[in-house]
């Protein structure tokens, strides 16, 4: 699969998938969560709405999605991530911006982490933002990027600089893959699908194995309301998930590590 094939497509996306969390010392914790996200295509929608009764942007609803609750908060969404990439010698990624988040859900969110897939002209994929948040209220932006176009299936590394888990220091380094394409058989062929794999060695060797996979569908009303419904208070629902698996580990007695200074580099590769 391409992982600039999704971007012929201009308009919004809802997707369906599944979220997947493993690690692998020093013991064994694995799960695994039904979720959805969205994916949107920021040049292409400019300013507008999603056409959608249940799902608004910049005001409430069942579903939301709040230009605020991304970039620096302040600057159209474009503006602040046409900036971010000119400032990191980034010049060439002026085709289509691809936002992959989580919406708000009666009004509430936490996004552990989004994406930015920034394409050329020419539709090929130039370089992905990860936004990264934890439950502190920090976050810290990793470019990745390889100086040109990035390739199929290919590995991504960035070095780990921002505190996420209590469970985690913060040293090592994240390996990042990504799949996009179209499925070719079984009941939903012809349909888009996507994966993120991130991957975390703490300089030991592999410790957390974590992928985000999701089929694409038409934001619209019928789908804005199968999600609403099929994952009820899914954004609360990942909040208390976090804290329930903290939870689990601290009681098979994983070592805890104290949040360091936060760092004030905010964009790394």
């Amino acid at each position: 699969m391409r992982p600039d094939a999704i971007a012929s497509s201009p308009a919004p996306q809802l997707c369906f998938g599944q979220v997947r969390h493993l690690r692998l010392r020093p013991v064994r914790h694995g799960f695994r969560y039904g979720m959805y996200f969205i994916r949107l295509p920021l040049r292409s929608l400019g300013a507008g709405d999603f056409g959608c009764r249940f799902f608004s942007r910049n005001r409430r609803n069942l579903l939301s999605f709040h230009d605020s609750d991304h970039g620096d908060g302040r600057q159209p969404l474009l503006q602040w991530i046409d900036g971010l990439l000119a400032a990191q010698g980034v010049h060439d990624a002026d085709g289509e911006i691809w936002l992959q988040t989580m919406p708000r859900v009666l009004g509430y969110v936490f996004n552990p982490v989004s994406f930015w897939f920034c394409h050329r002209r020419d539709g090929a994929l130039r370089a992905i933002v990860a936004d990264v948040h934890n439950t502190f209220g920090e976050r810290h932006c990793y470019l990745l990027e390889t100086g040109g176009a990035i390739g199929v299936a290919e590995e991504l590394a960035a070095r780990k600089i921002f505190h996420v888990s209590p469970f985690c220091e913060v040293r090592g380094g994240y390996r990042f893959r990504f799949f996009a394409g179209r499925r070719s058989a079984g009941p939903h062929a012809g349909s888009e699908q996507t994966l993120a794999c991130i991957d975390y060695d703490d300089g030991d060797g592999p410790l957390l194995e974590t992928s985000l996979s999701g089929r694409a569908t038409p934001l619209n009303d019928r789908n804005a309301m199968r999600a609403f419904f099929t994952f009820p208070l899914m954004t609360f629902g990942v909040m208390a998930r976090i804290h329930w698996q903290a939870l689990k580990l601290w009681l098979r007695r994983v070592p805890f590590f104290s949040k360091p200074v936060p760092p004030e580099q905010k964009v790394s590769r």
